[in-house]
């Protein structure tokens, strides 16, 4: 519906939902192997449970009369994790094509009114917050094609990619999504210092981005970062700041490796939360995409958007 121009890049505030993974798991009680959301589409009473989760924020842009990006559930959803829970090639391809077609027919029920994106996620080929071997763009762009390639021959309007921990797998994961003629939007995960897991500083990974590419993301987005960890990276300005278009970010302070220890969730002050991305309003004039990261559920990414469209004087979609 939207492969030729998203509708987000006309401005106006759009939400997406919150932890998936974490909202599933420690909430809604569900076992997810490898922190695999997709793996509950291999049955109705999974894939209902699904439908569950995506109807707060739905409701949320309904409500609020925001535009949604409905996010599929397939971040793990690529060949070498799949391998590790077990799913065959062929089985892999038909769970990518029922992601999207859940959330195809959650858009189709909702009467017409602000837009509604179905993003194709994809997820990194490895950990997502220490990669264990290092593609290169090329190695990253006939990994991640199979995926995006199933996304492209359905209602997929765009291609996501979630927490990508280093510049080259971005390269190769935008090469294939043009390549298969689906708009691409890159989402950077970061440490505490602001920098990718790599070392590399999220300016330099955006601009490396864009000059592999001619520029081809739509735009960026931070995800699985809490904002006191990037908020000093954001200070020294420049260009690179325009291309950010999205943040979802951690209900937590704690760093990636003290989630990776935490046996309870820990899911901070969504007040805090939304206050404190009140406060990067003037540091990021062209975020208009808004949902959450580990922790978050829908309370935090309603309290999010309230005070970002508040102080953008209730700019809807």
């Amino acid at each position: 519906m939207y492969r030729q121009h998203l509708p987000q890049l006309d401005g106006g505030v759009f939400v997406t939902d919150g932890g998936i993974e974490t909202t599933l798991i420690f909430h809604h009680g569900l076992e997810l192997p490898e922190f695999a959301a997709f793996d509950l589409l291999k049955n109705a009473e999974g894939t209902a449970q699904l439908r569950r989760y995506y109807e707060p924020y739905v409701r949320l842009a309904r409500e609020q009369g925001l535009g949604l990006v409905l996010e599929s559930p397939t971040w793990r959803a690529n060949p070498d994790w799949a391998e590790r829970i077990g799913y065959t090639r062929a089985e892999l391809d038909t769970l990518n094509r029922k992601a999207i077609a859940l959330m195809e027919g959650i858009r189709d029920e909702q009467d017409p009114g602000a837009p509604i994106v179905i993003s194709g996620c994809v997820g990194p080929q490895g950990d997502g917050y220490e990669p264990d071997a290092i593609l290169s763009a090329e190695k990253a762009e006939l990994y991640h094609s199979m995926q995006i390639g199933t996304f492209a021959e359905t209602a997929a309007d765009m291609v996501t990619a979630i927490t990508m921990t280093y510049a080259a797998e971005a390269i190769g994961v935008t090469r294939a999504a043009r390549a298969g003629g689906l708009p691409v939007v890159i989402s950077f995960t970061l440490e505490t210092d602001g920098s990718l897991p790599s070392g590399q500083s999220l300016a330099s990974a955006i601009e490396e981005v864009d000059r592999e590419t001619d520029t081809t993301p739509a735009y960026y987005m931070i995800n699985c970062a809490h904002p006191t960890h990037f908020e000093g990276a954001l200070q020294s300005g420049g260009a690179w700041i325009e291309r950010i278009g999205g943040l979802r970010t951690n209900a937590s302070i704690k760093s990636h490796a003290e989630l990776d220890e935490a046996e309870e969730l820990d899911e901070g002050d969504p007040r805090d939360l939304a206050t404190r991305h009140a406060a990067l309003m003037e540091q990021l004039p062209r975020v208009n995409v808004l949902g959450g990261c580990c922790g978050t559920d829908d309370r935090h990414v309603a309290a999010i958007c309230s005070a970002w469209t508040g102080g953008r004087g209730a700019t809807r979609a």
